[in-house]
């Protein structure tokens, strides 16, 4: 927000600008509360029903937008066999983007996964450079190069990856569910029941 202000980049002046602005971040909080919730729900349930609501829910509120404020843009589309193309490949991305991103809650947290989504946006300055022959506004290196120190110091300090400790689960993450990337603990001596 902060480097399109400065070089004033945005293509189109916006109406109320700080409105534009706060609503981005108030999404963004959202996102964030959201993939809270969806790590607090993955150590305690099966990830099959996770994301099984996952996908189900969003079919539910993603359908009734798309009816709502988007019958005039599917109506007037030039539907092709690329455009069809486009959205199988979009939607099957999504697919593996959401199927995988449990294990990720399971194995780290949240906070990992919400900054490591901050540098997704690496890639697509790649392509934008090498395909469009954008230039970069000299913040981006900055913001990427804090980005990664905040991943080094968040994780990678803390060492435990594929072992993340959730406080809600218990000393031993007894309460947790067990499965791929859970971070259940085996009990060292167990008790033998007599």
């Amino acid at each position: 927000m902060v480097s399109d202000h400065i070089s004033g980049a945005n293509q189109f002046p916006a109406e109320n600008q700080v409105k534009g602005d706060l609503f981005a971040l108030l999404g963004a909080t959202f996102y964030g509360f959201s993939n809270v919730l969806q790590e607090f729900l993955v150590s305690k349930r099966p990830m099959y029903e996770v994301v099984g609501m996952l996908a189900f829910c969003g079919m539910l509120i993603n359908g009734t937008q798309a009816g709502i404020f988007d019958r005039k843009s599917f109506r007037d589309a030039a539907w092709s066999g690329a455009v069809i193309g486009y959205i199988v490949g979009f939607d099957l991305l999504l697919f593996i983007f959401y199927s995988m991103a449990p294990l990720v809650f399971r194995m780290g947290s949240a906070a990992f996964f919400n900054i490591s989504l901050l540098t997704s946006n690496f890639w697509g300055t790649v392509v934008g450079i090498q395909v469009f022959h954008l230039e970069v506004h000299w913040l981006y290196p900055v913001a990427f190069c804090l980005i990664m120190v905040g991943l080094f110091v968040y994780f990678i300090i803390d060492n435990s990856w594929g072992d993340a400790k959730k406080p809600w689960l218990g000393e031993n993450q007894e309460r947790g569910v067990d499965g791929v990337g859970t971070a259940r603990r085996r009990l060292e001596h167990p008790e033998v029941v007599v």
